[in-house]
């Protein structure tokens, strides 16, 4: 009730103004000595501030309330219809204040009651219900001059700091309660800086009155808490609906941008910023955040036009890490001029740790010179590394990196690695595109045209091939090659056709040349091995067949050529080999004297001893019978010592499951209860 004690909502605008602003003259001129009590509000966290009781007095009844509690806000507290008005007072700043670390959960949101969080604006005296215990502060009191009270401090004292309480269109308490979050998060709002959160989810009403008022400083200010408790997704929806409240507030989209950041949408960002610099070419916070944003990207020369503004001082901190930043891309992209792809590497990282931690140049930048240091998975998995940005900007679009527009070297990239990989055809459609992007600059035009007649060169040999034309297919080879001398996959092609052309040494030294460029590339170790062996260079065969069994352990042709291989170097060293079959199977032995002959046989016999009641030994008995298919060089045995205790005793095993190496007759190794990987180390070793 109004003092007149008509209904509150029977009161015009113009009725409120007056009556508001008697009630402040009166008290002015009459002040009480009483105590000042905090409410400790979790809808609208106060902070005292230095006002003077000449700011309070000319308060006009049309103030936006945010101010109260953002704890970010920059600007005059004297802002006139903010719907209209664009002003800069809901920005998020660096701020010493901090978001309150306690809320009060409402078990009864939004019903109504005489509750002590419920409190009007409407500049009317209110009264506290019930009274509070000793202990407890009440909420909701506000003296006729619009102060806050709080408790154990004296009004006498001209110096003691207060909030004002503008009457604006929110209404306080019912519903608006902030849920969850915890203590604040994230005190100090740094533009530049990335927060990471995956919590883009909207918790449930989060705004309550505030997200549905038609106040949207009211709402920005439920966002600016959302935002300081890390609840960047709470954040942006608020943030949205302040916009579409005051579509043409800068501040509003400069916060919005912050929210962005906060999810890692920095291209979104960009754009907010830069709507934001258009709806206020003067607006200096959201150059910054912006200059700011740019030097994550690696673009200099759009941060530098945003930081580095007449009659402005850029942020030291900011200006210094631009400057690093492009100190490193300037010795980076010489490097690459002269093919230093070692320094390129090194300066490109170091761009990257100064500050570019957002560019997907830079990151391509590093995959390029991977690529070129023949570290080809290397450079491919940098690939699903790279930050994504899209969509693009128009800045980040006309942006130029190492002389070509930033998002066509991306794509230049990416097609070489393409190519490398053997994938033609993306190689040709990454190739393409960064053509449609930069037509003129002349290093995509170069490359655009040999991955064209390379893609060609490479189908025509791949037809002469099953055409069984080997002697043409290895010129449309190395005709491929000559475009692009780092393919591996050309390489490896051109080997297959000399080793059908019988010419087994070109091959070897085509093999080299793919294995070098892409080390364990299967393909050109199994063709090299395979022309070593028609060579008779078993150890050299027996090498490479060892790596493929280790890359591909269920591939049964590479199994069966690794024995082979074995067999003939045996041979090859004078050792006899006898009943050595590929495919074998694990020997059961059934008493002493077998045995004994079985374990003299010349080579290596592993003998697995083993009970059949035995939980381990049942575990590891499928793995061996996989290791006797592994390495059918290797006599693999087992021996039961239930069913055989004469034989346990001769060799004196106690314990099971044990393994024993013997060599030529010899025992070499004894393992107990080994794990499977120690089990195939110690084969293997014994395999040679």
């Amino acid at each position: 009730m109004s003092h007149s004690g008509k209904p509150i909502g029977d009161l015009g605008l113009d009725s409120l103004t007056d009556q508001l602003r008697d009630s402040l003259c009166s008290l002015e001129a009459n002040k009480p000595d009483f105590r000042e009590l905090d409410l400790g509000s979790p809808v609208s966290p106060l902070r005292t501030r230095g006002l003077n009781t000449t700011a309070t007095t000319t308060t006009t009844t049309t103030t936006s309330s945010s101010s109260s509690s953002s704890g970010s806000v920059s600007g005059s507290r004297n802002v006139h219809n903010p719907v209209h008005k664009s002003n800069h007072s809901g920005e998020l700043s660096n701020s010493s204040e901090t978001s309150p670390t306690t809320s009060i959960r409402n078990p009864r949101q939004g019903t109504s009651r005489s509750d002590p969080l419920i409190y009007s604006a409407s500049g009317s005296q209110s009264s506290v219900n019930s009274p509070a215990p000793v202990n407890v502060l009440p909420t909701g009191n506000i003296c006729p001059s619009g102060r806050i009270l709080k408790t154990g401090m004296v009004m006498g004292n001209r110096n003691s700091k207060s909030d004002v309480l503008g009457s604006g269109t929110g209404n306080y308490g019912h519903g608006s309660i902030m849920r969850g979050g915890g203590p604040s998060k994230c005190s100090n709002l740094d533009a530049g800086n990335l927060v990471g959160s995956s919590n883009n989810t909207v918790r449930g009403n989060f705004g309550g009155a505030r997200m549905g008022s038609v106040d949207p400083e009211e709402v920005k200010k439920a966002g600016n808490e959302m935002y300081k408790k890390g609840h960047f997704g709470e954040a942006l929806v608020l943030y949205d609906r302040a916009i579409a409240l005051a579509p043409g507030n800068a501040a509003y989209r400069s916060n919005r941008a912050a929210a962005l950041m906060g999810l890692g949408r920095v291209a979104e960002a960009v754009m907010e910023c830069e709507e934001a610099v258009r709806l206020d070419p003067n607006y200096w916070r959201a150059h910054q955040r912006l200059g700011s944003l740019f030097i994550r990207l690696g673009q200099i020369e759009n941060a530098r036009r945003h930081l580095c503004i007449p009659g402005h001082h850029p942020d030291p901190s900011e200006l210094q890490k631009l400057q690093l930043v492009e100190k490193h891309l300037n010795k980076c992209s010489d490097a690459r001029k002269v093919n230093d792809w070692k320094n390129a590497l090194r300066e490109c990282e170091a761009a990257i740790a100064a500050g570019a931690d957002y560019s997907p140049q830079l990151f391509m930048c590093r995959a390029e010179a991977l690529l070129k240091l023949h570290q080809l998975r290397d450079a491919e998995s940098c690939l699903s590394n790279i930050p994504k940005l899209e969509p693009y900007t128009n800045s980040c679009s006309q942006s130029r990196f190492f002389g070509m527009l930033s998002e066509a070297y991306t794509y230049l990239v990416r097609a070489q690695i393409e190519m490398a990989l053997g994938r033609f055809e993306h190689a040709f459609t990454a190739a393409e595109k960064a053509g449609q992007i930069d037509p003129r600059n002349v290093e995509v035009a170069v490359l655009l045209h040999n991955v064209r007649l390379v893609v060609r060169a490479r189908a025509r040999g791949n037809d002469l091939f099953k055409s069984e034309r080997f002697t043409e297919a290895c010129s449309a080879y190395g005709e491929g090659l000559k475009l692009d001398p780092s393919n591996s996959v050309l390489y490896c092609n051109r080997a297959a056709c000399w080793f059908k052309l019988g010419l087994w040494e070109r091959s070897i030294d085509d093999c080299n040349q793919a294995l070098h460029i892409q080390p364990n590339y299967a393909k050109a170790l199994l063709r090299r091995a395979a022309s070593n062996s028609k060579l008779e260079r078993w150890a050299d065969a027996v090498r490479d067949y060892e790596v493929l069994r280790r890359e591909l352990p269920e591939d049964n042709e590479v199994a069966e050529s690794l024995f082979h291989a074995q067999v003939a170097l045996k041979k090859s060293r004078g050792e006899e080999v006898y009943n050595m079959k590929f495919g074998g199977e694990v020997e059961e032995i059934l008493g002493l004297e077998q045995f004994r002959a079985a374990i003299s046989l010349p080579g290596v016999s592993v003998v697995h001893f083993k009970s059949s009641s035995n939980l381990h030994c049942k575990q590891i008995s499928p793995f061996v019978d996989t290791l006797c298919i592994r390495y059918p060089s290797i006599n693999f045995l087992k021996v039961d010592i239930e069913d055989h205790p004469t034989i346990a005793n001769a060799e004196n095993v106690r314990i099971v499951p044990t393994f024993k190496i013997y060599k030529n007759g010899s025992r070499v190794k004894e393992i107990v209860c080994p794990s499977r990987d120690m089990l195939e180390h110690s084969v293997r070793h014994y395999s040679f």
